[in-house]
């Protein structure tokens, strides 16, 4: 699957923020000071986002790089062609 670079730093940063608030929540419950719950949530954050941007840099390298529209016309891409309501078996 081929997504933007623009795509996939908003999904790598929605990703960061849901782990943001859920860990502000779980330690704001713990009894820590203020200073170790938001540098905890800090770093889970940061951490959070770099794993999905090294993560997204994983598959890209795996799935070979090159995005579908680079790809010259009459090339095989994998992806399953649509049927033809002739095909679709019916019981």
């Amino acid at each position: 699957m081929y997504i933007s670079t623009r795509a996939a730093l908003v999904r790598s940063g929605v990703v960061a923020g849901v782990n943001c608030a859920i860990t502000l929540t779980l330690l704001l419950i713990a009894p820590l000071g203020l200073a170790a719950v938001i540098t905890n949530t800090l770093f889970i954050t940061a951490s959070t986002f770099g794993v999905c941007v090294v993560g997204d840099w994983v598959v890209a390298w795996l799935g070979g790089g090159v995005p579908p529209s680079e790809l010259p016309r009459g090339v095989d891409t994998g992806v399953m062609q649509e049927r033809q309501r002739d095909d679709i078996r019916r019981f």
